[in-house]
């Protein structure tokens, strides 16, 4: 009798477990279906913001045609969080955890050249100038895409465990000078906290990744960004008497030779890469006349918050030891704009087989770190979170030859938007479970 009841709970537990197995198997099934109907829009959408894009904190529009989507889900929808943020929350049919997902919405200052149907004309005013503005970094696919895997999950409500906060972030190129804006302000206003989020996710194209393939990264993935200020005074002097003053243009030159040998002689590059850029210099209005000020700027990347506290250390000391070496003196002001964007390993480990689910084992890729960066890590602060990469580059093309993200021949191929809006669902789910 023992025997027979021992059998029978075996058959009992597998025939549940293959229960367990054919519904995460069917429901898999059940988003590729739902996105294959809804591609076409997915694409238009994109195709529509790539055509119409906003600067940072000026996504009006795009922000409108968001919570239009969204509300015409039946989706809660709050709108106006840091400045233009739209946030809508979906509410599943059984309880569970809070899944936050996020897209970032703001275009650049670029003008575009490659030669598409939907091109950007669009002119718009960028600290006080008129510039052409181009969505040059994918953000029109985050957005695209986020759409659609709101449209799909709608279309599942009855079988989501839990709630699923769908994030539409402005300006995460960064808010205009005297602004705020960001990443970090929608944190402040309580995008993490209201409802509160378990994990949150994100997604960046890329236009050197392939289609259909998808890069990720344990640990520290993307740097974090600090913008830096150099003012140096110097002595004025007639061009052709340098010794009767101190010449600020000679002492930047050493100053900047300083600042490299930070990350090259200094910076422990075994533990994570540091760079250090200066990308503005201002000095000078005539020839023959060595100016008494200058000031430049630029940024620093790091990927390790200790080695970030050592650079900022080391700039101060060499730029205040340089220029007085010169008889100038220097002053720096640093300013950080985002954070390490650090993956959380164990949520890494566990949404694996949901990123699998959707490019197959060949075509989900264990990347390297990148120095770019990304305020997606200020939500990583409340939350455990995973930030990953989606092909965008055409099928064949070699990476080397593809244009780098934030120029004018930036392009990206659309035809598998789909892997975006997959692993999103599939995560909705997987998490869940």
């Amino acid at each position: 009798m023992l025997k027979n009841t021992i059998g029978i709970l075996c058959v009992l537990v597998a025939f549940a477990s293959q229960i367990v197995f054919a519904d995460a198997k069917d429901m898999s099934k059940e988003i590729d279906a739902a996105t294959a109907k809804i591609m076409p829009k997915v694409v238009k959408w994109r195709r529509h913001f790539h055509q119409n894009p906003e600067l940072s904190n000026r996504e009006f529009k795009t922000a409108k045609m968001v919570a239009d989507h969204m509300r015409g889900l039946g989706f809660e929808v709050k709108e106006g969080i840091a400045k233009t943020g739209v946030v809508g929350i979906l509410k599943g049919a059984m309880p569970g955890p809070t899944i936050g997902l996020r897209a970032d919405m703001d275009a650049l200052p670029v003008k575009e050249r490659v030669n598409i149907p939907f091109a950007s004309k669009v002119i718009a005013d960028y600290q006080g100038q008129k510039v052409p503005v181009m969505h040059a970094c994918g953000h029109d696919t985050h957005i695209a895409m986020l759409m659609g895997t709101a449209e799909v999950l709608a279309g599942m409500k009855d079988k989501i465990k839990g709630t699923v906060v769908f994030i539409y972030q402005p300006a995460e190129e960064g808010p205009p000078e005297g602004e705020r804006g960001g990443a970090e302000l929608m944190v402040e206003e309580g995008v993490m906290t209201t409802p509160k989020i378990d994990a949150i996710f994100g997604i960046h194209i890329n236009s050197q990744t392939e289609i259909g393939t998808i890069r990720y990264k344990k640990g520290a993935t993307m740097a974090s960004s600090d913008w830096f200020k150099i003012k140096i005074k110097g002595k004025q002097a007639h061009g052709s008497a340098p010794w009767a003053g101190v010449d600020p243009i000679v002492t930047a030159t050493q100053i900047i030779g300083g600042l490299q040998t930070i990350v090259s002689r200094q910076s422990r590059l075994t533990t994570a890469p540091v760079v250090i850029t200066v990308g503005k210099i201002n000095a000078g209005v005539r020839e023959n006349i060595i100016p008494e000020t200058l000031e430049m700027a630029g940024t620093i990347r790091t990927l390790d918050s200790d080695m970030q506290k050592d650079v900022h250390r080391r700039i101060r000391h060499t730029v205040k030891t340089i220029a007085e070496s010169a008889g100038a003196t220097a002053t720096v002001e640093i300013d950080t704009k985002t954070l390490v964007t650090y993956n959380t390993p164990e949520l890494v480990e566990k949404m694996l087989p949901s990123l699998e689910k959707v490019v197959g084992k060949d075509r989900l890729i264990e990347s390297e770190w990148t120095t770019g960066a990304e305020d997606f890590s200020y939500f990583g602060t409340k939350a455990p979170s995973f930030y990953f990469f989606v092909g965008g580059m055409p099928k064949g093309k070699n990476p080397m030859e593809a244009a780098g993200h934030h120029t004018p021949d930036f392009y990206l191929d659309d035809s598998r938007l789909d892997v975006g809006v997959k692993a999103f669902a599939n995560i909705v789910f997987d998490y869940s479970d």
